[in-house]
C-alpha cells in the first residue's frame, strides 16, 4: 500500500532497506553523505547524484545503435502483427548530444536534440527518427533532481541477480518539457539505475508523443552501468496523420571501441617480444599459385580484423566453434578437405544475411536468432560453404590494407560481398547436394518450413530482410518442395523464432554466446511471433573479473528448443 508524504514513506522503508544497507557499510567506502543509507531521503540523494554522474561517463562512449522498428497491424486470428519495418545502423556520437551516425546509405535529417522523439520526421511513408530512440538511454538530461521530480518508495526487487530499490517518478507541475514519468530500478550498493520504465512528457497535457520504453543499463565494467537495450512501444498513438502502432528494440554495443571515426594510435602499446622473428620460408621459393593463394588469404584476414575491429563482427569465440562444428558435419559427410579451413564468424546486426570472405563464413546475429533448429543451421551454412566450393568469391581488392582501413560508419558503404544472382542459383544446388549427404537430410523440412515463414513475411518485413553487407536468404527452389505446408495456427509448428531468441551479445567486449532459455509450451499459435520484436529481460548481474566458467552445448540450435521464448 502507498503512503503519500515523503516522512511517511520513510518510516516505511526504514525496517525494509535499513539493515541491509547498515550492514555493507562496513565493507564498502562510505557514500558521499558520509554514513550508511537507512531512509528513502537518503537513497533519493545517492540515486540523483549517481545519476548526474552516470549520464556524464556515457558521454565519454560512442557505441554502435541499431533500431529496428516494426509498424504493427490488428490480425483477425493472429492478434497485432507487423505489416511495415524500419532498420537503422549507426555509432553514436554521445558527446556532441543524441547523435546517431548512420552506416547506412540514406542518411536522415538529424533532429534538434532539445525536441526529440522518434516521429520528427514521419508523415506518409517517411521514417522514424532514430535519435529519438536513442534518446531513451537517459532518464533526464537536464534537471533529474528534486526541484523537477517527485519520488515515490515502491519497494524492492530483483533484477536477475541485483537487488534493487523502485521507486515511482513524477515531473513537478511546470517544471518543463520532456521529463520522465515512469518507474525506475536502482541497484543496491552505487545506487545506480539499472532500469527506468514509462515516457517522456511534455508537461502540457494532451501535447507532444508520449512514447513508452524500457530501458536497461547492465554492468559492464567495474562501478559502470551503461545502456544496452531500449524496448518501446505504443499500441495507437494519433499524430496528425494516423494512428501509430509500433514495436522498437534498440541496441547498443562495441562500448570498447575508440571514438567514433578515429582509432587508437597505440604508442603507449607493448610491442609483442624483443625475439627476432623467424621466417620459416626464408629459403623458399613460391610458386605464382601459392603466391596467389596468401595474397587471397591475407586479404580475407585484412577484412575479418577490420569488421571486428570496428565493432560489426564479434571476436572469435564458442559460438563460432559451434558453427564450424555443423561446417565440419556436412563436410565430412561429403568427404571434403578444404583448405585453409573453414572458419564461421557472428556478424552482430539484426538483419538477416549471410556472406563469405574467402573461407570465411559469416551469419548475422538476427540469422541465428530467429532459426528454429540445428538443420536450418546447418542450410544457411551449407549455402555459404558452396558458394566456397562453386563460386570461390574473389577477395582480391581487399588484399590493399588501405581498402579495408574505413571506419565503423563508412563500412556499409565501403564493403559488399554480395554474390549475383547467378552464383547464389549455382550455390544453391550445390547447397542442396552437400544437404542430402549430410547428417541433417532427414530434417530439411524443418529448414524448408523456415524458408517458407520467410517468404510469407517477407513483404511486410523488407528492412529485416534486406542484406547489408551480404547474401539475403531466399527460398531455394530445391528445398521448396519439402516439407509440410506452412500452417500459423498450428502450435508444434514453429518454422521461425522471435527476435532474440538465441544470441546474447556483451555490449562491452561484444563476444556471442548462445542463450540458455527453457523450452516453454505455446498456448496459442499468436505466441509464435515469427521474426518479430519482443521486449527486453536481460538477467542483470554484477560485473564479474573472472570469466565465467561452463562449456556450450555440443548441439547447436537442438530442435527441442524450437518454442524457447
Amino acid at each position: 500500500m502507498r503512503m503519500p508524504g515523503r516522512f511517511s514513506l520513510a518510516v516505511i522503508l526504514l525496517p525494509v532497506i535499513g539493515t541491509a544497507f547498515a550492514n555493507r557499510a562496513a565493507a564498502r567506502p562510505q557514500e558521499q553523505s558520509g554514513s550508511a543509507v537507512t531512509t528513502v531521503a537518503q537513497a533519493i540523494d545517492h540515486i540523483i547524484a549517481r545519476e548526474h554522474d552516470e549520464s556524464a561517463v556515457i558521454r565519454r562512449y560512442n557505441p554502435i545503435v541499431e533500431t529496428y522498428v516494426q509498424d504493427m497491424k490488428a490480425d483477425p486470428d493472429m492478434g497485432i502483427v507487423p505489416f511495415h519495418d524500419h532498420y537503422y545502423l549507426g555509432q553514436a556520437s554521445l558527446a556532441q548530444g543524441v547523435v546517431d551516425e548512420s552506416m547506412l546509405d540514406e542518411k536522415k535529417k538529424k533532429s534538434k536534440v532539445a525536441d526529440l522523439n522518434p516521429f520528427a520526421h514521419l508523415g506518409g511513408n517517411e521514417a522514424y527518427a532514430p535519435e529519438g530512440f536513442l534518446q531513451m538511454i537517459y532518464v533526464d538530461t537536464n534537471g533529474f533532481d528534486r526541484e523537477h521530480y517527485e519520488f515515490e518508495y515502491v519497494g524492492r526487487e530483483f533484477l536477475g541477480e541485483v537487488r534493487c530499490v523502485v521507486f515511482d517518478v513524477t515531473p513537478l507541475p511546470k517544471t518543463g518539457k520532456r521529463r520522465f514519468s515512469g518507474r525506475i530500478w536502482a541497484e543496491d550498493q552505487g545506487f545506480s539505475i539499472v532500469r527506468f520504465n514509462g515516457t517522456y512528457v511534455s508537461g502540457e497535457e494532451g501535447t507532444g508523443y508520449n512514447v513508452h520504453f524500457d530501458s536497461w543499463r547492465l554492468n559492464l565494467q567495474p562501478d559502470l552501468w551503461l545502456p544496452a537495450f531500449v524496448y518501446s512501444q505504443e499500441s495507437e498513438l494519433k499524430n496528425s496523420a494516423s494512428n501509430i502502432r509500433f514495436k522498437a528494440q534498440t541496441r547498443l554495443w562495441g562500448y570498447a571501441l575508440t571514438s567514433a571515426g578515429q582509432f587508437s594510435t597505440n604508442e603507449q602499446q607493448s610491442l609483442d617480444s624483443a625475439s627476432p622473428i623467424a621466417d620459416s620460408d626464408a629459403s623458399h621459393d613460391r610458386s605464382p599459385i601459392e603466391i596467389e593463394r596468401q595474397w587471397q588469404q591475407q586479404a580475407e584476414v585484412n577484412v575479418v580484423s577490420r569488421l571486428e575491429r570496428i565493432g560489426l563482427l564479434a571476436p572469435r569465440g564458442e559460438m563460432d566453434k559451434i558453427l564450424d562444428t555443423v561446417v565440419n558435419n556436412i563436410e565430412v559427410t561429403n568427404n571434403l578437405d578444404i583448405q585453409p579451413e573453414i572458419q564461421c564468424r557472428v556478424m552482430l546486426t539484426g538483419t538477416l544475411e549471410s556472406f563469405s570472405i574467402g573461407h570465411t563464413i559469416v551469419l548475422s546475429r538476427g540469422l541465428i536468432d530467429t532459426l528454429p533448429d540445428e538443420a536450418s543451421l546447418a542450410t544457411m551454412l551449407a549455402q555459404e560453404l558452396a558458394a566456397v566450393i562453386v563460386t570461390k568469391p574473389s577477395t582480391d581488392q581487399w588484399g590493399f590494407n588501405d581498402t579495408t582501413n574505413v571506419t565503423a560508419a563508412q563500412a556499409l558503404t565501403r564493403f559488399s560481398f554480395k554474390a549475383t544472382p547467378a552464383e547464389v542459383e549455382m550455390a544453391d544446388k550445390k547447397a542442396l547436394e552437400l544437404l542430402k549427404n549430410s547428417p541433417y537430410k532427414d530434417k530439411l523440412g524443418n529448414a524448408a518450413l523456415f524458408l517458407k515463414q520467410l517468404s510469407v513475411d517477407s513483404q511486410a518485413l523488407p528492412a529485416l530482410i534486406s542484406a547489408r553487407l551480404g547474401n539475403g536468404v531466399g527460398l531455394s527452389s530445391g528445398l521448396a518442395s519439402l516439407g509440410p505446408a506452412l500452417q500459423a495456427d498450428k502450435l508444434d509448428q514453429v518454422a521461425a523464432l522471435p527476435l532474440g531468441a538465441r544470441v546474447k551479445v556483451d555490449p562491452w567486449s561484444d563476444r556471442v554466446e548462445l542463450l540458455r532459455a527453457k523450452s516453454v509450451s505455446l498456448y496459442s499459435a499468436r505466441e509464435k511471433m515469427p521474426f518479430e520484436v519482443t521486449p527486453f529481460m536481460p538477467y542483470v548481474t554484477r560485473y564479474h573479473e573472472a570469466a565465467k566458467s561452463g562449456s556450450q552445448p555440443k548441439s547447436a540450435l537442438a530442435s527441442k528448443d524450437a518454442s524457447s521464448r
